[in-house]
């Protein structure tokens, strides 16, 4: 009797060993990616989430796996909308049970992302939104960013200005007033003499800009030179329309900010025309960047854009985090992303442990005048240092 009941344990034993074996398997890590795939910024969110997927392919050699563990992306579309956002954020954490989710397209969003975070208590890394809010104000400590802010932007752009008259062409909502904000304090922080002589607003659906140029030029026309129009705006760019209303007259330059490639392959008349930009497939030089121009050229026809790229760092932020902290504890994220450092097609990235915005690099640009081919548009004039760009803390931590 003692025989049998001893094998009948062991064999139980065995039994039970067999069974826990695939519930004890490392479950799943699962992020979430919240884009506004339809709507105004449809090809924005459609880039990011290109970028990210070719970032985690890289990042983890095609395994889609960290530390043995299976990486699932579960894409959800806000379509920009801030109360979407807010609900398909809940929804991820709650009902998908994300370990971290990356989002969203539209700024407006992204704000309203940030208190589900701090409901959770999970991470949300910030990409592509730009509103200083996101790491200032509005700022929890699960909250990091990728993406580069406005002021980010605007002390690159201020960096290339040492004189002269500004006006701002901006969009008349969150993104737009947010930036031309930025643009005000980064000429004081750079020490510019710049001066800001008008800002003109315009709803994002506008395509007539007769009145608004109009205003600027008449703002501009008497003031000191350089005088330049500094254009900040997301969608469909009106540089084309303004430079059709011949501000030269005026000696009014156009100085746009970088932009998509489809849009910046109309800018062919403007050879010499000069701005600072987030990301140009041309401009880094490093294995990561040559691996990512080259697949996304083969797939997709085109070289990467500037949301690409951002979607590709965005990746890398969530795949070293993870690799790093072992782990989809938020605490041991939060741990590890403080402070951390990760490659990304632009180069190197830094969290700011302060604040968690990603300290970066940008560029200043030149339109080519001979442009080999239909991608071949931009020159580098210089890669501006993240150590050159005060990005100031607002969080108040």
């Amino acid at each position: 009797m003692y025989k049998l009941t001893t094998l009948s344990a062991a064999a139980m034993a065995t039994l039970a060993t067999a069974l826990a074996t695939p519930a004890m398997a490392a479950p799943d890590l699962k992020i979430a990616l919240i884009a506004g795939k339809t709507g105004i910024l449809e090809t924005y969110a459609k880039e990011t989430e290109t970028g990210f997927m070719m970032g985690l392919e890289y990042l983890t050699g095609g395994k889609m796996e960290i530390n043995g563990r299976k990486l699932k992306v579960i894409v959800k579309d806000d379509q920009s909308k801030p109360d979407l956002g807010r609900t398909l954020l809940a929804e991820a954490y709650g009902d998908d049970k994300a370990d971290i989710a990356v989002g969203t397209t539209s700024s407006g969003s992204a704000i309203a992302m940030l208190p589900v975070a701090l409901e959770y208590k999970k991470i949300l890394i910030v990409e592509p939104a730009v509103a200083d809010a996101i790491t200032g104000e509005k700022w929890n400590r699960y909250i990091f960013r990728t993406a580069r802010s406005s002021m980010q932007d605007a002390l690159a752009a201020a960096s290339t200005l040492k004189g002269g008259s500004v006006a701002f062409l901006a969009q008349d909502y969150a993104f737009g007033k947010d930036a031309v904000k930025a643009g005000r304090e980064a000429l004081a922080a750079t020490g510019s003499k710049a001066q800001v002589v008008h800002e003109e607003y315009a709803p994002q659906g506008t395509t007539d800009f007769t009145a608004p140029a109009q205003r600027i030029f008449d703002a501009l026309k008497n003031k000191p030179q350089p005088r330049l129009l500094q254009i900040v705006w997301a969608g469909p760019n009106p540089m084309n329309k303004l430079a059709d209303m011949k501000p030269e007259r005026y000696g009014v330059v156009l100085a746009p900010g970088g932009n998509i490639l489809p849009v910046m392959k109309t800018w062919k008349n403007f050879a010499g025309t000069q701005g600072t930009i987030y990301y140009y497939h041309g401009f880094p030089k490093n294995k990561m960047n040559d691996w990512f121009v080259a697949e996304h050229s083969k797939r997709f026809k085109a070289p990467p854009d500037m949301f690409t790229a951002g979607g590709f760092a965005a990746a890398s932020a969530v795949v070293t985090a993870l690799t790093k902290a072992n782990s989809g504890d938020t605490e041991k994220l939060i741990a590890a992303m403080e402070g951390m450092d990760f490659d990304t097609p632009k180069g190197k990235m830094t969290f700011r442990k302060e604040d968690h915005q990603a300290l970066q690099p940008m560029y200043h640009f030149r339109i080519k005048k001979d442009q080999k081919n239909e991608w071949d548009l931009l020159e580098l004039v210089r890669e501006i240092p993240a150590s050159e760009l005060p990005l100031p803390l607002r969080n108040k931590r």
